[in-house]
């Protein structure tokens, strides 16, 4: 199970600030609920994955897909942290996250260039 909230530059702001020590919008944030510190209730949830539609729309409008594709590509991206891929970490693991990312989008998106998606 996963939870997604699409809310604005200023929401996202926040919570990236109160969660990450940084005080900016960002196009996506996700909150995995897999930790040793949770105790297991029997029900298989990820977490949780927050967009900004404004951030969303301008990268869209930059990369002339649609609004819905870059939600596509950011969902995934979310979703792709949720599972422990983690592009910050290293060189190899960016190379590693984006390799899934661009599998995974091109099985859902008429977008084949790909040209924008991170």
């Amino acid at each position: 199970e996963v939870s997604i909230l699409i809310t604005d530059d200023e929401e996202i702001k926040n919570l990236n600030k109160d969660f990450r020590g940084k005080d900016k919008a960002t196009n996506v944030l996700s909150f995995p609920m897999l930790d040793e510190n949770i105790p297991d209730i029997g029900i298989d949830i990820l977490g949780d994955i927050v967009i900004s539609e404004d951030t969303a729309l301008r990268e869209a409008e930059k990369a002339e897909i649609s609004l819905e594709q870059r939600i596509s590509q950011l969902v995934i991206h979310g979703i792709l942290h949720l599972l422990g891929y983690d592009h910050e970490i290293s060189p190899e693991e960016e190379e590693k996250m984006n390799k899934k990312s661009m599998e995974l989008i091109a099985l859902i998106e008429k977008n084949k260039s790909l040209s924008f998606w991170m």
